[in-house]
């Protein structure tokens, strides 16, 4: 399978453990919709929800009818295809660790054996062994199966292996597609496109001619009612390990010999590899850790992490990551890769800023009276973009350069409605295809380059220093870049 397929999909039935979840309603149902609205979908495709509340398929379809409404933009929502969606949608009441209930799924299943079957994990990581459990002792896993994970796979490599250990007892690693949504966003894809698609950019991608590559992801949210099951993850876990590590090997990659799934895979785990690795004091110069305090926005003030009841008042838990990475490699060597991520920044943004070197001799003056570099910004949310900055001559009798940007915004190009991520994640399992999905070896890395990193935060008891809500992050993270005689572009 390949990055770009469009081939028609078979019959199938997606059994969608977490059904009544927020990922479903807000994510997957909508982007089901969508699909089926478009005409993307057989006419015998099923969806089975499957979770604890005492639905039947009738009282369900009602009730999502009812929840569902508010994520999909009214201008997109038709009554009548919506109709006939949710007449795609049956319900199970299933507990996940009673034999009994995998048993009552088998029979909604029978007779369908030959049909694409999608396991789609949407639960807590403690029940993806139940699960995988519950329907192999069922016999309920066919040649045409897959398992679909949903975040975090694990709290490190040890119990990353361990779930992957039960996957692999009953799935081949074929049939099991671990999800970053992140993958899924049509600028993630693009950056592949861009990249490879364009023999402008492959002489400048390198040591020689970049200077750094700065990948944030912030948010403007707190914690806010997600506060004790965050406390158990943090920003390192959530964020980094998975969302800014994946952003990080496209950006860094090698060109595959195709896009198939495994020649883009092998590049990816390579980059993982050639990261230097972040261990004891090394990891403590190289990486802020920071949590928000109180704070305000221009819709009024807004509360500290620890004001949360559900967090503990003596909570090492971190909301921000700032880590200076480099990659060992003849492509990358010397050249600081910057990630960040926070909660209660100034807004939602997802970018990845290239800049280049400055010209050898500068001859020309500017306008500002320095000349800040060329620079490539990627924009991943809220709209996406691409933009060059280069440089100009100013109009005017002297000899003065200016900056301007070139700009490609997504939406003034394609009029076509853009795609959420989950609905080519989703589409992309039935088809079987798993290249925007990660492999295990892939997150083991991932898992193996992080793991140093916390354990040298307890090793020297390294914790979270504040930051304001509303603001950019600790002081500390301004210091990370500028021993390089570098500085964030912020907004």
């Amino acid at each position: 399978m390949n990055l770009i397929s469009n081939e028609a999909l078979q019959p199938f039935d997606i059994v969608l453990f977490g059904a009544t979840g927020d990922l479903s309603l807000r994510k997957l149902i909508p982007a089901l919709y969508f699909q089926d609205r478009d005409g993307q979908m057989p006419e015998d495709g099923r969806i089975i929800g499957a979770a604890r509340s005492d639905y039947d398929s009738v009282a369900f379809r009602t009730w999502i009818d009812q929840e569902v409404r508010q994520y999909i933009p009214k201008d997109q929502l038709d009554e009548a295809e919506w109709g006939r969606f949710l007449k795609r949608i049956e319900y199970l009441k299933v507990d996940v660790t009673a034999q009994d209930d995998y048993r009552k799924l088998g029979e909604m299943l029978a007779g369908r054996e030959e049909h694409v079957r999608a396991f789609y994990l949407s639960v807590a990581p403690s029940l993806f062994g139940a699960i995988t459990d519950g329907v192999h002792a069922a016999g309920l896993i066919t040649p045409n199966s897959r398992v679909a994970l949903e975040k975090p796979l694990g709290r490190d490599e040890e119990t990353a292996e361990a779930i992957n250990d039960r996957l692999a007892a009953v799935f081949t690693e074929s049939q099991i597609f671990r999800i970053d949504h992140y993958l899924g966003k049509e600028t993630v894809q693009n950056l592949l496109a861009l990249r490879f698609g364009n023999a402008l950019f492959e002489p400048l991608w390198r040591a020689e001619l970049i200077s750094d590559v700065q990948i944030t992801i912030a948010e403007d949210l707190g914690v806010d009612g997600r506060g004790a099951f965050y406390d158990q993850t943090g920003a390192l876990r959530d964020m980094v390990q998975n969302h800014l590590l994946q952003l990080l090997v496209i950006i860094a990659m090698e060109p595959p010999v195709s896009v198939d799934a495994d020649a883009v895979r092998d590049e990816k785990i390579k980059v993982l590899r050639a990261l230097k690795p972040l261990v004891g004091i090394d990891a403590i110069r190289n990486s802020v850790r920071g949590r928000y305090t109180a704070g305000a926005y221009d819709s009024g003030p807004v509360p500290g992490y620890l004001d949360n009841d559900t967090i503990p008042d003596d909570s090492m838990t971190e909301t921000y990551v700032a880590i200076r990475a480099e990659i060992a490699s003849w492509r990358w060597a010397g050249v600081p890769f910057y990630l960040r991520t926070g909660k209660r920044l100034p807004g939602k943004c997802t970018e990845i800023i290239v800049n280049f070197k400055r010209v050898p001799h500068e001859i020309f003056p500017t306008a500002d009276g320095f000349a800040t570099p060329n620079q490539l910004v990627i924009r991943l949310q809220p709209e996406e973009s691409i933009r060059m900055r280069i440089y100009v001559k100013a109009w005017g009798d002297d000899i003065q350069l200016q900056p301007v940007n070139l700009n490609l915004d997504f939406n003034d190009v394609f009029q076509k409605r853009r795609l959420i991520a989950y609905e080519r994640l989703l589409m992309d399992i039935v088809r079987g295809n798993q290249t925007l999905f990660m492999r295990r070896d892939e997150v083991a890395e991932a898992w193996r380059w992080i793991d140093p990193i916390r354990a040298a935060w307890e090793q020297y008891d390294y914790a979270p220093v504040p930051y304001e809500a509303g603001t950019w992050g600790p002081v500390e993270a301004n210091a990370l870049m500028s021993r390089d005689g570098l500085k964030w572009a912020e907004e």
